[in-house]
């Protein structure tokens, strides 16, 4: 808004009100909240992120989100399907393509089985393919659902309708309603917190980790492992720390003249920002200074200070956790396994990636285990989607065996946060092409993690453009049958 918009906008009822004794800042602060009389949820608009009840009792406090951007091929680590092994090369069945649309194949593909080998872990029993050596030891603290279910089939509506509820941008992320709905146990910090490996945004873009229409204060902040953790968070050179306090609280006073007159929640929202932002200054270079943990630790990660890997925010994720931020979001690209080159082959290309996830992954859940952490941190890894039983079109005649986007079903794994540890949840059919038992949808997942952290998704709401909005949208529910 420019600067003789916000003139006009003063001279209005508005500015009446705020002259005429009723006091903008109450109008501000309503409007920051919205109608939230589903919700009763309190926010101070100065310190927005401060704790707030729930509206049960929760198993989990905070969660650890891994996701792996661009689709893991599940039938190659998790769902061993010996009855594509036996057809493989076969024609696909035509009742699996009739009506159906694919990203990159079209005619009929051939199915095909996964070369790698499988094998049962642990007291459960959990079948783990050997590209998942770490992973597979620590079967009895994973929780699988092997009916997940979702209704896009291109990574961005996908991954969208994963953390906003939507496939199309501009709805809150889930991080943002998670922090909005409980605030954070660490005012030093930010409440919702991005890390982002292997140099890729997610396909989502900033939308997967944004606010919405949420108050921007609830959007994921992304750190970095290299350089300064949060862009901008540093005094300009030659700026003292005490000239800089005094300049923000100036700018403070400013800002909170300006609510009063226009009554816009935004320049509240703003200051708490400005306020986060002088704090972190000193809380977040600590935090995400790794090089101040023992040198197993590093070693049981793979982590390497001063690097940028998955390994490195595994270990970060462990530490945010541990100093009370409610939600950590890692993005991990290059699981888009189509089979256009070595890469992104199955086999030896699906081996290499997995090498720089497994490790950092089993450290992760075994070290907040060994820490008592893991019973009230809820873990979740995936994607946004499956992988088809049949080969990939494009590559079907090539060398590098690939697998197309598939959204019918595909597996989820799970970790701590009151989740019954050693079980899976669900299955697919003997070919992979359907749910069997137990269908989860992505909003029903949604609901479960909201109902884990003591949140009932259908009263978590927002009040934007005339009606009350949530994650999960119209749909959803809590998978009890996985919950402790």
């Amino acid at each position: 808004m420019n600067l003789q918009q916000q003139i006009l906008q003063s001279r209005t009822r508005r500015q009446f009100l705020g002259t005429g004794g009723v006091g903008l800042g109450s109008i501000a602060l309503t409007s920051l909240l919205g109608n939230h009389a589903n919700a009763n949820i309190g926010i101070d608009p100065i310190r927005p992120q401060q704790p707030r009840k729930t509206h049960a009792t929760a198993k989990a406090k905070r969660v650890i989100y891994l996701h792996m951007t661009g689709s893991p091929p599940h039938l190659d680590l998790f769902d061993y399907k010996p009855e594509l092994i036996k057809h493989d090369n076969k024609n696909c069945p035509d009742q699996y393509l009739k009506g159906k649309r694919f990203a990159f194949t079209s005619g009929v593909p051939k199915l095909m089985g996964t070369p790698h080998k499988f094998q049962r872990h642990g007291q459960s029993g959990a079948l783990f393919s050997d590209a998942l050596p770490h992973l597979s030891k620590q079967a009895d603290d994973l929780t699988f659902i092997k009916s997940m279910t979702t209704d896009q089939f291109n990574h961005a509506p996908a991954e969208l309708l994963l953390y906003t509820g939507s496939s199309i941008a501009g709805r809150p992320s889930m991080g943002s309603w998670v922090t909005y709905g409980l605030g954070s146990e660490n005012q030093d910090l930010p409440g919702f917190v991005t890390l982002i490996s292997s140099g890729v945004q997610p396909n989502g873009g900033k939308n997967s980790f944004g606010s919405g229409f949420l108050p921007s204060v609830f959007q994921g902040v992304q750190c970095r492992s290299k350089g300064d953790p949060v862009l901008y968070v540093s005094d300009p050179k030659g700026l003292p720390r005490k000239l800089r306090r005094s300049g923000l609280d100036s700018l403070n006073r400013l800002n909170l003249i300006q609510s009063d007159e226009l009554g816009s929640p935004e320049t509240l929202t703003r200051i708490a920002q400005y306020e986060m932002a002088f704090r972190m200054q000193t809380s977040v270079p600590e935090v995400m200074d790794i090089t101040k943990e023992p040198k197993h630790i590093l070693e049981a990660y793979g982590a390497t200070p001063g690097g940028s890997s998955l390994a490195n925010n595994c270990l970060l994720a462990r530490r945010l956790v541990e100093k009370g931020v409610r939600f950590v979001h890692l993005f991990d690209w290059g699981w888009d396994f189509h089979g256009t080159n070595p890469g992104e082959a199955l086999g030896n290309g699906l081996r290499k990636k997995c090498a720089t996830m497994d490790k950092p992954v089993a450290a992760l859940i075994r070290d907040l285990k060994q820490r008592g952490l893991l019973e009230d941190t809820l873990v979740v890894w995936g994607g946004e989607f499956g992988r088809t039983p049949f080969r990939e079109g494009r590559t079907a005649k090539g060398k590098n065996l690939g697998r197309d986007h598939y959204p019918d079903v595909y597996t989820m794994m799970l970790a701590g946060g009151g989740l019954k540890p050693g079980y899976t949840h669900g299955s697919s059919d003997e070919l992979g092409f359907k749910v069997a038992t137990d269908k989860v949808h992505v909003h029903d997942l949604q609901a479960t993690i909201l109902h884990l952290l003591g949140m009932d998704h259908e009263r978590l709401t927002f009040k934007f453009q005339g009606r009350q909005y949530r994650l999960t949208d119209v749909h959803g529910h809590v998978v009890h049958d996985i919950i402790a």
